[in-house]
């Protein structure tokens, strides 16, 4: 029985630091980046905001 939960403790953790140092990083920066591009394509389209 206690390996099982030693395993599953393991695993885990490194579900725990894939998910702190990989994917969050990456949600982030990938949220920021197709945030400024949508605002940076909108104003083509319409111009900068107080033009019109």
């Amino acid at each position: 029985m206690s390996s099982a939960s030693s395993d599953e403790k393991s695993l885990e953790f490194k579900i725990f630091i894939f998910l702190t140092v990989f994917l969050a990083p990456l949600l982030s920066v990938l949220l920021v980046s197709g945030l400024g591009f949508a605002i940076w394509f909108g104003q083509i389209l319409v111009g900068p905001p107080g033009a019109g």
